[in-house]
C-alpha cells in the first residue's frame, strides 16, 4: 500500500501538537506491557490495545484516492471505533446529539458530581460492572427522591449520568457526573415545576443519602463485599458539588463537550515520547495551571488501561424524565414549558446549531472529509498538496468484510 494516508471522516480526531498520539505509545510500549500484565488484563483492555494500535492504519483497510492536481495517490484508512480511542469520539457525539433532539428541554440545568472515598477504590476495581452500575443508580435515585419532596422541588426531573474513572494524571478516581434539569413534572403530570433559582436540593443531605443508599444496597446484595469495607466510609463525603450550570442550549452543549464522550486522555494532552518514557500535561484544578507528568511507557499504559470499562458496560445512563419508560412525560414537559414560558421555549433545541458549535470545540473541521461519499464536497483533501480535486480509485475492505 501507499504510505501516505489520512484519517477518515468519522474519527473526530484531536491532533497532538507534537505529532505523538496514543496509538504511537500503544505501538511502542504495548508489547512490553502485555508481557508484564497480559495474564491479568481484562478482555476489554486487550481489545483496546489492539484496536488503538491499528486505528487509521492499513491493517483496518481503507479507500484509495488520487489527486487530480498533483497526481499522487493516498489512502484514507478506517478508524477502529473503540470507545477508549481518542480519535473515534466525534461521530459518536454527533449521533448522540441527533438522538437526543426531542429530549433536551429549554430549561435551567444543574451539574452534580458524586465521588467515592478512596477506601473503596480497591473494591471498585475488582468488581467494576457491579460497583459502577450501583453508584450511578443510587446517585440518580437520591436526586429523584430529594426532588420529589415539596420543600425542594416537588417534581420529577430529567437526569443524565456519565461515569468517569480518572483524574488529570490518569489516577484512579471513579465518579459520576450528572446533568439534572432545573425543574420537573409534578406527580399529577399537569405542571412543570421550575427550580428555585440556583437551588435544587441540599448538597449535604444528598451526600448522606447517596452513601446510605449505596450502603444498604451493597449490604443486601453483596454482603461479603460489604463486610470488607471500613465502617467509616459511610460517614465520608460522597458528593463533590451540585451547582447551577446554566440555561438551555449552552448548558447542554458545554456538558456534552466536557463530559459525555471524553476519554481518559486526548491526543492533544500528549507532549512527547522517547524510548522509555511518555510526557503529558494535565490541568491542576486547585492552582488553575497546566502541569506536566513524565512516566515510564508501561506505567503510562497501566494508568490508561485501568480506565477502559468492562465490555458491555454503559457509561451514559438516563433517569427520571429521560428514562426510556418516561418518554411520554418528557414530551409532556416540552408542551408544559412551551405553554408556561412561551418566550423561553419557542421550540425544540436546534441540534444543527449544537453540532456546528461542537465541531468547533472538538476541532472536527480538521478532518479530511466534510460530508458523505456521494457529493463533491465530501472528497478528501490531498495530504500532499491540499487540493480538494481528488477522486476515488478503489477500496480495501475492513478485515472480515468480503
Amino acid at each position: 500500500m501507499v504510505n501516505s494516508s489520512v484519517c477518515p471522516a468519522d474519527t473526530g480526531h484531536h491532533p497532538s501538537a507534537t505529532g505523538v498520539e496514543l496509538a504511537d505509545i500503544v505501538r511502542r510500549f504495548g508489547p512490553e506491557y502485555r508481557s508484564q500484565y497480559g495474564q491479568v488484563m481484562m478482555p476489554s483492555q486487550k481489545r483496546a490495545l489492539s484496536d488503538i494500535a491499528a486505528c487509521c492504519t492499513e491493517e483496518l483497510g481503507g479507500k484509495l484516492h488520487q489527486c487530480d492536481d498533483c497526481g499522487k495517490p493516498f489512502w484514507c484508512f478506517h478508524c477502529c471505533g473503540n470507545r477508549a480511542c481518542p480519535k473515534c469520539n466525534g461521530k459518536q457525539t454527533q449521533e448522540w446529539l441527533e438522538k437526543r433532539q426531542g429530549e433536551l428541554l429549554p430549561c435551567d440545568y444543574f451539574h452534580g458530581v458524586t465521588t467515592v472515598p478512596s477506601e473503596v477504590h480497591g473494591v471498585f476495581k475488582r468488581h467494576q460492572k457491579y460497583m459502577y452500575g450501583l453508584l450511578m443508580k443510587v446517585s440518580a435515585e437520591a436526586v429523584k427522591e430529594l426532588c420529589a419532596k415539596k420543600r425542594h422541588l416537588g417534581a420529577l426531573p430529567g437526569i443524565l449520568a456519565v461515569l468517569h474513572t480518572w483524574n488529570g494524571q490518569l489516577g484512579y478516581h471513579p465518579h459520576v457526573h450528572m446533568l439534572i434539569t432545573g425543574g420537573g413534572i409534578t406527580t399529577d403530570g399537569e405542571h412543570w415545576e421550575p427550580a428555585r433559582g440556583e437551588f435544587l436540593v441540599p448538597v449535604g443531605v444528598l451526600s448522606s443519602k447517596i452513601a446510605a443508599k449505596f450502603r444498604d444496597a451493597l449490604e443486601k446484595q453483596k454482603p461479603n463485599l460489604f463486610a470488607s469495607i471500613p465502617a467509616g466510609v459511610w460517614q465520608r463525603e460522597w458528593v463533590s458539588f451540585l451547582k447551577h450550570y446554566g440555561h438551555g442550549n449552552d448548558a447542554v452543549l458545554n456538558y456534552l463537550s466536557r463530559y459525555v464522550f471524553r476519554t481518559a486522555i486526548s491526543n492533544a494532552r500528549i507532549i512527547g515520547m522517547d524510548d522509555t518514557h511518555v510526557t503529558f500535561r494535565y490541568k491542576d484544578r486547585h492552582a488553575n495551571v497546566w502541569r506536566t507528568v513524565r512516566l515510564p511507557g508501561v506505567e503510562f499504559l497501566r494508568r490508561f488501561l485501568q480506565h477502559v470499562l468492562p465490555r458491555g458496560f454503559h457509561k451514559v445512563r438516563y433517569y427520571g424524565l429521560w428514562h426510556h419508560s418516561k418518554r411520554n412525560l418528557s414530551s409532556r414537559a416540552w408542551l408544559l414549558l412551551i405553554l408556561e414560558k412561551p418566550t423561553d421555549a419557542a421550540g425544540p433545541v436546534k441540534i444543527a446549531d449544537l453540532l456546528e458549535a461542537l465541531s468547533q470545540l472538538a476541532e472536527i473541521d480538521d478532518r479530511p472529509y466534510t460530508g458523505g461519499d456521494d457529493d463533491d464536497a465530501a472528497r478528501p483533501r490531498c495530504p500532499h498538496c491540499g487540493s480538494a480535486r481528488t477522486r476515488f480509485l478503489t477500496e480495501c475492505p475492513r478485515p472480515g468484510v468480503p
